[in-house]
C-alpha cells in the first residue's frame, strides 16, 4: 500500500496536477514511505540479486511501544536457537543460544531497551537451546517460565536452575493446547504430548520435548517447535490442534530429521527461518530439508547466511529485515566430520562427551555426510545430535 501511494504521489508531482497532487503529497509523506533510519541497517542493498526477492523486503515500521506490529527476532546465536517476540510494550524469548551466546542475546535485548519478559521459554535441555537462559534470567524481569517436565544433569541445566532459584522463579509445564496472550498477541503449545514426553524420556530424547508454539497476531500466525523431530511432528499434525501458519521455524537447525512432510503439509508456511552456525559441523541444513521446502514453495531465510532476521506483522501481511536466500537448486549435502563407534553403531560429533569415553578400537573417524553415516548402518548419538 505504502509504495503504491508513493507511485501515485509521483504520478501527479510528474503531470502537474498541482492542487490535487499537493494534497496527496501531503497525505503520502504524513504516511510515510521510506525506511526509518533505524532500520536502515538492516535492508539489502538494492543490487540486481536482491531484485528479484525484492517484494519480500519492506520498509520495518521503527518500534514505538503499542504500535499495532508484532515482531518476531530471530536472533544470530551461531548454531543454537533464540528467537524474541515483541508484542506492543509486551515481550518474549524463546531459548537463548549456547553458554558463549549468553552476552549476545542479553546485549541485542538491552539495545532495545527491554527490561522485562513476560515469558520465558526453554524449549529443551540441549546447551545450544539454554546454553544462554542464565544470563537472561538474571538479567531481567521474567514472568512466566516454560520448559518440559523433564530433569538433566549437565552443569548447563543446573546453571540454569541456580539462576531460576536466585530469583525465586517456577517453571511451567503447559499441555498442548494450553493458550497465552502476549499483549495483543497470543500462543498455544503444540507440544510435546503426554505420549511423546513419556517415550523421550524413556529413551533420554530430548529434541522430541521440545516445546513448540502456535504465535497469532491477527490472521497471520508463527510456528515454532524447538528441535522437535519428525516424531513429535506427527504427534501434532494427529492432535487436531490448529497448525496452519504463515512462517515456520524449521525444526532442530534445518535437520533431515524434523521438517517432515506430513508437518510441513499441515503448517502449509510461505516461509521457514532456519537458525544454524556458519559451517557448522553438523551439516545443517540439511539438503532434504531444504529440498523439501523449496519444492514446497516456502522462502527460506538462514541466520548462517543472513545473520540476524527480524519480521514484523501487521496482523494482516509479514514484511522481512532482509530477502530469503535466493538458489532453490539442489547441491549435494557438503561433507563432514564425525566419529563411528563400531561397537554401539552411533555416530557422533567429534566434540561429543562420549568420543572421550570410546574404546580405541571401536573409534572411527569418518568423512563424509550424514545420509552416508546413516547409509552404513549406523544412528545418531542422542546426545550430542549429530
Amino acid at each position: 500500500m505504502k509504495r503504491l501511494k508513493c507511485l501515485t504521489a509521483s504520478f501527479f508531482r510528474r503531470a502537474g496536477i498541482c492542487c490535487a497532487a499537493l494534497l496527496l503529497l501531503q497525505a503520502v509523506l504524513l504516511s510515510g514511505c521510506s525506511a526509518p533510519s533505524a532500520w536502515a541497517d538492516l535492508l539489502p542493498e538494492e543490487s540486481g540479486d536482491w531484485q528479484q526477492s525484492r517484494e519480500t523486503v519492506a520498509a520495518l515500521p521503527e518500534f514505538s511501544g503499542s504500535d499495532g506490529y508484532l515482531r518476531v527476532h530471530f536472533i544470530d546465536v551461531g548454531q543454537g536457537d533464540s528467537i524474541l517476540i515483541q508484542a506492543g510494550e509486551h515481550a518474549m524469548l524463546v531459548d537463548a543460544g549456547t553458554n558463549e551466546s549468553g552476552g549476545t542475546v542479553t546485549d541485542y535485548l538491552h539495545s532495545l531497551n527491554l527490561t522485562k519478559l513476560d515469558y520465558l521459554i526453554g524449549t529443551h535441555s540441549h546447551e545450544d537451546h539454554i546454553g544462554g537462559l542464565d544470563d537472561v534470567i538474571l538479567s531481567f524481569d521474567i514472568g512466566t517460565v516454560i520448559m518440559p517436565d523433564v530433569s538433566h544433569t549437565t552443569r548447563t541445566y543446573e546453571d540454569v536452575l541456580d539462576a531460576l532459584l536466585e530469583k525465586n522463579l517456577t517453571v511451567s509445564s503447559p499441555q498442548p493446547g494450553e493458550a497465552f496472550s502476549l499483549g495483543d498477541a497470543s500462543f498455544t503449545i503444540l507440544s510435546p504430548s503426554a505420549e511423546i514426553a513419556a517415550e523421550a524420556q524413556e529413551v533420554g530424547d530430548l529434541n522430541n520435548l521440545s516445546v513448540g508454539i502456535r504465535l497469532v497476531y491477527g490472521s497471520t500466525a508463527f510456528v515454532l517447535c524447538g528441535d522437535a523431530e519428525s516424531v513429535s511432528e506427527e504427534a501434532m499434525v494427529q492432535s487436531g490442534l490448529p497448525l496452519k501458519a504463515d512462517v515456520l521455524k524449521a525444526g532442530h537447525h534445518g535437520s533431515s530429521t524434523s521438517t517432515c512432510g506430513s508437518f510441513l503439509d499441515a503448517v502449509d508456511p510461505d516461509y521457514a527461518v532456519i537458525s544454524c552456525g556458519k559451517d557448522n559441523s553438523y551439516g545443517h541444513p540439511h539438503q532434504e530439508t531444504l529440498d523439501r521446502l523449496h519444492a514446497a514453495g516456502v522462502s527460506v531465510f538462514r541466520t548462517d547466511e543472513q545473520g540476524t532476521v527480524i519480521a514484523v506483522s501487521d496482523g494482516a501481511s509479514i514484511s522481512w529485515s532482509s530477502a530469503p536466500e535466493l538458489s532453490g537448486s539442489s547441491q549435494e549435502a557438503p561433507a563432514v566430520s564425525y566419529v563411528l563407534n563400531r561397537n554401539t553403531m552411533k555416530f557422533h560429533a567429534p566434540d561429543c562427551p562420549s568420543v572421550t569415553q570410546m574404546k580405541e578400537e571401536n573409534r572411527i573417524r569418518f568423512e563424509g555426510t550424514r545420509d552416508e553415516a546413516i547409509g552404513m548402518g549406523y544412528s545418531p548419538c542422542g546426545q550430542c545430535n549429530p
